[in-house]
């Protein structure tokens, strides 16, 4: 299988993370969306990523829907019980959405002139991630003995932050930041696989 990725995206190192975990092997093809290479649009009408690309040719969008399907290949990614797996849901549903907020923000930040931006909506993006980032740091979701899709997305969130808001939420929320060490202990390959810089 083949996934459309690049390494700075949460999106794509919450799918990659898990993947690697999990034993599902991986063809990582970087693309760069501004280009909006045929590849990924002829694949992905979005243009959006990570896209996965099958060995039965079909391709899969957004990183949800790939980690339920690597789900029902494997099984391991969320939990059986239909509570607990309510819960991962949920918790992977919050990550993304601030991590869409976090991009929201620097999209804002890079494509506009200083002048024009307009910092009211950068304002009401942060409120947001600040609201989301509070209620992790309250209630940090448990490592036990496996690790499932919630894990992965919120290591994805924490990576980003590191990535595009360093020294602007650190101080704030140390809970997060006991939380990314605790989980590295599970996960070793954290510090390769968290976004990065291209």
């Amino acid at each position: 299988m083949r996934l459309l990725c690049a390494p700075a995206s949460p999106f794509s190192s919450k799918v990659r993370m898990a993947a690697r975990h999990f034993g599902i092997k991986l063809e990582e093809i970087h693309v760069d969306t501004n280009a909006g290479p045929s590849l990924l649009i002829d694949n992905n009408p979005l243009g959006k990523i990570p896209t996965l690309l099958t060995d039965e040719g079909d391709a899969i969008f957004d990183s949800r829907a790939i980690m339920h399907y690597f789900h029902r290949r494997k099984g391991k990614f969320y939990p059986t019980k239909k509570s607990k797996r309510t819960e991962v849901e949920v918790l992977e549903a919050l990550c993304d959405g601030t991590n869409e907020c976090l991009l929201s923000i620097v999209y804002e930040r890079r494509v506009r002139e200083p002048e024009k931006q307009h910092q009211p909506w950068i304002d009401r993006q942060w409120t947001k991630v600040s609201r989301a980032l509070t209620h992790l740091d309250a209630e940090p979701p448990k490592i036990g003995k496996k690790l499932h899709a919630g894990h992965f997305a919120f290591a994805a969130l924490i990576g980003y932050l590191h990535l595009r808001f360093e020294g602007q939420w650190e101080a704030d929320f140390t809970g997060l930041m006991e939380w990314e060490r605790e989980f590295e202990k599970h996960f070793p390959d954290y510090q390769a696989m968290k976004p990065r810089a291209q």
